[in-house]
């Protein structure tokens, strides 16, 4: 285990490092920062001389070794934007993309292992194929597309009268067919705060409100993935000979498919699973966008949009870490669900 956590805390600041040079080998393409922070009215010699006292006339090597020598004091540098050390900006905004995507996650382990189990124990049945047809349209719609379409009908509202209004029936369906809007679709709303820079939504019913359309939003591109992925697992796993061994000895179906099958089911699903819950990290920056969602993901745009190298370094190489981190608990969780696997890689 021991040996297990060194090579991943190696692979962690190799990745760092890899994500740190490929940023600064294109931050020339993110445009000039100094004329972000001050402006078009302030002359070319003062220009040049913020310029020179940020060290950006630098060779590139200079410009790395300085800032991997900081680096490695946890000292990544100070935002152009804020004024404020990376490492804070980051931590500020952290919490919120964090709680997005735990939300989410418990949405799509919520509803997509029962409805892939469902609909690998009925492949025939109507609601199955309705589940799968549904998922499909889920895969093709973007996630920012999804997320205005809920902000129109959830938030906003709609108002539909396709049927005869001066009827009882008319006026049902038309009811029916029409929301009021009113949910919140702006920002965080005010969360409840817990220690430092952290604030949480999930404190209290309003927080929660609050976390409903973009965690769905969020959901909506991955959650058509693991029904589809969990379905195809059990529909394999049930055509398997020690399942069909099970039947013969008269062990119950519900047994089968809830103990045995869909243990081995969730096997692949883990190792995908912490993949893309990584990637849920990176889908952010279009759900925060939509929704103003103070997060990582609107404070990368920002950066992006106002030049600030630094902040965007320390994000790439945070999303990095979180993607190693990850991956770390999900191959220890995996060595839990299946304890033939060795995380050293020596044979069980």
């Amino acid at each position: 285990m021991i040996a297990f956590l060194i090579k991943r805390l190696f692979h962690a600041l190799l990745v760092m490092f890899v994500i740190s040079l490929i940023a600064f080998a294109i931050q020339d393409n993110l445009g000039d920062p100094i004329q972000q922070m001050v402006g078009q009215s302030v002359p070319e010699s003062e220009r040049e001389a913020l310029r020179e006292q940020l060290g950006l006339n630098d060779p590139f090597l200079v410009q790395y070794l300085r800032f991997a020598g900081n680096a490695l004091q946890l000292d990544f540098g100070y935002s152009y934007i804020f004024n404020q050390p990376t490492t804070e900006v980051i931590a500020r905004h952290l919490p919120a993309t964090l709680e997005l995507v735990f939300a989410t996650t418990l949405l799509i382990a919520l509803f997509s292992v029962p409805i892939g189990v469902y609909s690998a124990i009925r492949p025939r049945a109507w609601l199955s194929r309705f589940f799968m047809g549904v998922s499909i349209i889920g895969i093709s719609i973007p996630v920012f597309l999804t997320a205005i379409m809920l902000i129109q009908l959830f938030a906003i509202g709609v108002s539909w009268s396709p049927f005869p209004a001066d009827t009882g029936w008319g006026a049902w369906l038309n009811d029916l067919v029409s929301t009021e809007g009113g949910m919140p679709a702006y920002g965080r709303g005010n969360p409840v705060p817990v220690f430092g820079t952290w604030a949480t939504n999930f404190a209290s019913l309003e927080g929660l409100t609050y976390l409903v359309l973009p965690a769905i939003s969020l959901a909506s591109i991955m959650l058509p993935l693991f029904i589809r992925l969990i379905r195809a697992e059990m529909l394999e796993v049930l055509q398997s000979e020690y399942v069909k061994f099970a039947r013969a000895k008269g062990i119950s179906l519900r047994r089968i498919y809830f103990l045995h099958a869909l243990k081995n089911t969730m096997l692949p699903v883990i190792t995908m699973g912490g993949v893309q819950i990584g990637t849920l990290v990176a889908y952010t920056i279009l759900t925060e966008t939509v929704f103003q969602w103070p997060g990582m993901g609107l404070m990368f745009l920002n950066a992006i949009q106002r030049s600030d190298v630094p902040l965007i370094i320390t994000y790439l190489m945070i999303v990095g870490l979180i993607f190693v981190i990850t991956n770390t608990l999900v191959d220890l969780i995996y060595g839990l669900v299946n304890p033939t696997v060795k995380l050293t890689g020596k044979p069980a």
